[in-house]
């Protein structure tokens, strides 16, 4: 006998080996009226030839740039229909801009994206001036990473402890209102006696760290431990910054003996507002979409950006960048963003008088 059974109104061969069951599946496909080529995939077809915008809201060559175009290069390959991820900066207000632009302007067909710093979410709910958006509506993608922020000046700064910044007047670089360059210097004069003086207006934190080394400012905050590492490691090297505090949960292993925030006040209600504006540190640097994006192509980004942070070509170039990795899911950024919009109203009004700058 034959090996192959042959249908007499089918040019495909049957193997016995399947069985009945397979057999008549296959039967069904070929002989059914009406069926043709297989379903295509609607998110495919809808990406196919298009591209999405990345909008980064620090200048190019800062630490989330540099995270959130390493993204970009690898996950294309990981979205339906393959589409160009073209990056853009859009700096401003600090990180308002973008924020404004992701929730308003942007169109709501899974198209945008965006890696914004988080300072955005407490901005909301504690300062909220030029804030027209609801973080609560953002829909997130997950953090390509998340590690402690902190705060250094120039070494030629003499400045070396936060005892020392009580002692005098110290100029710190930043963006704007809504920028951790301005949070943290702003918190610890207020709660802890610091006499840092803002200097405000630089469209990036690179200009920043130009402002730095020209002497212009004599320190930044905001920065993370990861993006210094991938973009300025000769300064670690060689010593040519004094860390003064780390801002996170707990410290950094490989920089153990600078002191958290938290650590340096023993009044609780200081540390109670210190957990409020420093819990998004854990939020890391975050991906996102504007609200009411199709179900279909957010689920699609979110399942692309997860397998873009375990890819191993993403993982090789980021060891090769010495930029961190260290991911956070989308449905842990959503649980971290809701506790701290949740936050009570009179920690609210706490937290809102020590974030403000004073004369």
């Amino acid at each position: 006998m034959n090996r192959h059974l042959q249908n007499r109104n089918s040019k495909f061969p049957i193997d016995r080996r399947w069985g009945k069951s397979a057999a008549l599946g296959l039967l069904c496909v070929v002989l059914l009226p009406g069926t043709g080529a297989p379903a295509a995939d609607p998110v495919a077809e809808f990406y196919a030839g298009k591209s999405i915008n990345l909008i980064i809201s620090t200048g190019s060559g800062g630490g989330l740039d540099a995270s959130a175009r390493l993204v970009a290069r690898h996950m294309a390959a990981h979205i339906p229909g393959r589409p160009t991820i073209v990056a853009r900066n859009m700096t401003g207000a600090g990180h308002l801009l973008a924020t404004n632009y992701l929730f308003n302007q942007a169109p709501r067909d899974g198209t945008t994206i965006a890696a914004i710093l988080p300072a955005f979410v407490a901005f909301q709910i504690l300062d909220g001036k030029g804030a027209q958006y609801d973080a609560a509506r953002f829909a997130w993608l997950g953090a390509s990473d998340a590690d402690n922020q902190n705060l250094y000046v120039w070494h030629t700064a003499g400045i070396k402890s936060v005892a020392d910044a009580k002692r005098r007047e110290v100029l710190m670089g930043a963006t704007g209102a809504g920028s951790y360059a301005a949070l943290w210097p702003t918190l610890m004069n207020n709660l802890l006696g610091t006499r840092f003086k803002l200097v405000s207006g630089y469209k990036s934190t690179a200009e920043i760290n130009l402002a730095m080394q020209r002497g212009e400012v004599e320190g930044r905050a905001g920065n993370s431990f990861s993006s210094l590492r991938s973009q300025n490691p000769d300064w670690l090297r060689d010593k040519r910054i004094d860390m003064l505090v780390q801002i996170g949960a707990e410290r950094d292993p490989d920089f153990p003996t600078v002191p958290l925030l938290a650590e340096l006040s023993e009044n609780l209600e200081h540390r109670r507002i210190i957990s409020v504006v420093a819990g998004e540190v854990a939020i890391g640097k975050p991906f996102l979409t504007t609200p009411e994006a199709p179900p279909e192509r957010l689920a699609a980004l979110r399942a692309a950006f997860e397998a873009t942070t375990r890819d191993a070509a993403y993982l090789a170039e980021a060891k090769r960048l010495d930029i961190g990795t260290r991911a956070v899911g989308h449905v842990r950024i959503k649980e971290l963003a809701d506790a701290i919009l949740a936050t009570p109203p009179d920690v609210i009004a706490k937290t809102r008088a020590a974030i403000q700058a004073r004369p």
